[in-house]
C-alpha cells in the first residue's frame, strides 16, 4: 500500500467515526433546505445563513420560500417585503438587497436557472466560494468541497492539512480526500464542529475520533 493510500485509510477511519458520532445531532440549516433539491433555494438559504443561527435561518428560509420559491417569484417582491420575511437574520437589510439582485441576475442572464459552474456562480454579487460550492454539491450533486470556519479548523486540528485560509484548505482537501466524499464533508464537519469539536475548549474527552486527532493548536479541552 502506498503512503498516500495508507494515509487515506487513516483519514477514512477518522471520518467514519465522526459521521457515526454526529448522527444524533441536528444537521446544518442549508443541508436541511437542500432536501428540497432546489439549487435556487440552496443559494438563498446559504446567503441567509451567514452570521445567523441555524434555527433562525431555517425559519426565515421557509417564510421566504412560501411566498417566493423561485427567481421569477422573488423579483416580484420589493426589497422591503423581503426584509420583512427574513427578519431577524443577521444583516437582513443587506441580505434582502443581495437576494433581490441575485434573483434578477439569475432570471435575466441565466434564463431563470441557477448556473452550475463555479465561475458563473462567483460572478453573482454576494456569492463567494463557500456558497458556490454548496450550490454545486447540495443543489446539483456536483462534487465540491465547501470550506467554512468549521471545515477549516477541524481539518487542520486533526492534522490532515496545514493551511492558513479557507481557499488553501479547499485546494489541500481536494488533493487528499476522494471526490466521492466531497459533498458530504461539509455537513459532517460542520455538525461535528457545532457540537463536539468546538472552536474553544472542544469536547475531546467524548470524541470518538480522539485517538486519531493530533489536536493541533488545542490549548484547552474538556
Amino acid at each position: 500500500m502506498s503512503n498516500s493510500a495508507s494515509k487515506w485509510v487513516c483519514r477514512k477511519r477518522t471520518l467514519r467515526l465522526i459521521e457515526k458520532q454526529v448522527k444524533g445531532f441536528v444537521i446544518p440549516s442549508v443541508t436541511l433546505i437542500s432536501n428540497r433539491r432546489n439549487p435556487f433555494q440552496v443559494l438563498i438559504s446559504c446567503i441567509l445563513s451567514l452570521r445567523t443561527k441555524d434555527k433562525t435561518t431555517i425559519d426565515a428560509s421557509l417564510r421566504l420560500f412560501k411566498v417566493a420559491p423561485s427567481p421569477s417569484s422573488m423579483v416580484k417582491l420589493s426589497e422591503s417585503k423581503i426584509r420583512d420575511l427574513i427578519y431577524p437574520v443577521g444583516f437582513y437589510r443587506t441580505k434582502a438587497a443581495v437576494i433581490l439582485g441575485a434573483s434578477r441576475r439569475i432570471l435575466n442572464e441565466f434564463g431563470g436557472v441557477v448556473p452550475k459552474d463555479i465561475d458563473s456562480l462567483l460572478s453573482i454579487k454576494g456569492v463567494g466560494r463557500k456558497t458556490a460550492n454548496l450550490v454545486l454539491g447540495l443543489g446539483y450533486n456536483i462534487p465540491a468541497i465547501c470550506v467554512d470556519t468549521h471545515v477549516h479548523r477541524i481539518s487542520n486540528r486533526l492534522g490532515w492539512i496545514r493551511t492558513r485560509s479557507p481557499e488553501e484548505t479547499e485546494k489541500a482537501l481536494t488533493r487528499i480526500i476522494p471526490e466521492r466524499e466531497w459533498i458530504d464533508l461539509n455537513t459532517t464537519l460542520v455538525t461535528f464542529g457545532q457540537n463536539i469539536c468546538l472552536p474553544v475548549s472542544p469536547f475531546c474527552s467524548k470524541c470518538k475520533a480522539g485517538k486519531f486527532c493530533k489536536k493541533i493548536d488545542v490549548k484547552r479541552s474538556r
